[in-house]
């Protein structure tokens, strides 16, 4: 059996054993996971890249991501999302709790940043969100859904210079034209064939290679290896800068 199989059934394994199976939307746990300060006890700027296991049975397969920021001051937080929920546009920017269960998965936080690197960043997440070329387009594989959407964000915005988890399909769809460019941290580059076949080198991802959407790499700056399903094995992902 090759690597790439026994790599395929062991994340496979994992991702089960870490998924909810919960169907109903409705009663999904959506509190607060305690990661992000409350407004009225921290006055600086804040940004906070977030993922968790998408609802239902999309969980087994991939992560759902999403971007909250509170500016200066602020009382509040805006969270930025994709969703494929409804029909029409899929773009959700809303007052809202940060750090919320993704419908009754836990919450990761991918990256914060604080004070003025976030407050500077806080205008470009917001033009880019505006700037997103897939307002009225969602599809689940290979993209552009809600991974994509955050993707882009993060390209377009210098002070976020983290990548989306092995495990958030859509992330490596960079256009419908565009088949080269900068990879997600910009320190590297990326080959990518419509979100479904693709190679990436770069300080921050190391080498990933994606196969009808499914991620396998290695992290050589953070020591870990990348999988489908499971996400990263190793040492946990930040910023090169």
């Amino acid at each position: 059996m090759s690597v790439i199989k026994i790599s395929i059934l062991l994340a496979a394994v994992f991702a089960l054993s870490a998924c909810s199976t919960s169907s109903d939307w409705r009663t999904a746990d959506r509190s607060s996971m305690g990661i992000a300060p409350l407004p009225d006890k921290e006055p600086e700027a804040i940004v906070h890249v977030y993922t968790a296991r998408a609802f239902n049975w999309r969980g087994y397969f991939a992560v759902h991501s999403w971007i909250a920021t509170k500016e200066k001051n602020a009382d509040h937080y805006l969270t930025y999302h994709v969703t494929g929920f409804r029909d029409g546009a899929n773009v959700l920017i809303r007052k809202d709790i940060p750090d919320r269960r993704w419908f009754g998965a836990d919450v990761t936080l991918v990256q914060e940043l604080k004070g003025y690197k976030a407050q500077s960043a806080i205008a470009k997440i917001a033009q880019a969100a505006k700037s997103y070329p897939y307002q009225e387009n969602y599809r689940l594989w290979p993209g552009p859904n809600s991974n994509t959407f955050i993707s882009y964000i993060i390209r377009n915005t210098d002070e976020l210079g983290v990548e989306l988890p092995p495990n958030a399909i859509g992330k490596d769809w960079i256009g419908k034209a565009d088949f080269f460019g900068p990879s997600e941290s910009g320190t590297g580059y990326q080959l990518s064939v419509y979100g479904a076949f693709g190679l990436t080198l770069g300080l921050a991802e190391g080498f990933e290679m994606n196969l009808l959407g499914l991620t396998f790499g290695l992290d050589v700056w953070r020591p870990a290896l990348k999988l489908p399903f499971v996400g990263r094995i190793g040492f946990a992902d930040a910023p090169v800068f």
